[in-house]
């Protein structure tokens, strides 16, 4: 019986190698797959951080600036900014209630005029069943925040509310039962009005935010 003849080279696939020219063309691929790979972490580690750089820098939802953006604030999360309805509004938030008609309502704008003379004028905007002056039912509280005096006003009463404002030529709706927290900040480029108004139920459960957004009051820079 013949023995059966194994070539070196049949040998050398038997044991699974292949030979020198298909060894080279895997010494090569793999190779090739260590470079990609090494590509590939090298890309996550240059794109990741810059990913983190542009979710950092990106504003928060609910960020707005006054004074010609020289003082930056942050609504609460659950407050949503909405298109002013009025053309001398800078920004507006609606402030969620119990119910659909019990949202309420934060304008922001610069305006003339003394602090006096602003806070007579709101207290204008309210009457009270018994007839007696709103100025005897209201607080007012002053702060110093990011270098600025901003005086705070509490008052509560039935609200003459002109939604598009006192120059749209509206129609007055009287809203009983309603009551206002407001802001005037004077800053270097003047005095800036923060209102936020609604049913005294929604504006008391929403007191400690708009708080604590005066509070954390930041001027450019800083």
């Amino acid at each position: 019986m013949n023995a059966l003849v194994v070539s070196p080279r049949h040998r050398m696939l038997a044991r699974g190698l292949a030979s020198p020219r298909l060894l080279g063309r895997r010494i090569v691929h793999a190779a090739s797959l260590v470079v990609t790979a090494g590509v590939a972490v090298i890309a996550c580690v240059l794109v990741a951080p810059r990913d983190a750089r542009a979710q950092a820098a990106a504003p928060a939802a609910g960020a707005f600036t006054i004074a010609d953006g020289g003082l930056s604030l942050e609504a609460p999360q659950a407050w949503k900014q909405v298109p002013p309805k009025s053309r001398i509004v800078d920004a507006e938030f609606q402030i969620p209630g119990a119910g659909p008609d019990d949202a309420g309502r934060m304008t922001v704008m610069g305006a003339g005029g003394t602090v006096e003379m602003n806070i007579d004028r709101w207290y204008g905007q309210f009457t009270q069943p018994d007839g007696s002056a709103t100025k005897d039912h209201a607080t007012t509280k002053a702060l110093k925040i990011a270098g600025c005096q901003v005086t705070i006003v509490d008052v509560a009463g039935t609200y003459k509310d002109m939604p598009g404002g006192p120059f749209a030529g509206g129609q007055t709706i009287q809203r009983p039962g309603y009551r206002m927290l407001a802001a005037i900040v004077e800053s270097k480029g003047g005095n800036y009005f923060l209102k936020f108004y609604g049913p005294a139920a929604t504006v008391a459960a929403h007191a400690d935010g708009f708080m604590k957004m005066l509070e954390g009051m930041v001027a450019k820079g800083n």
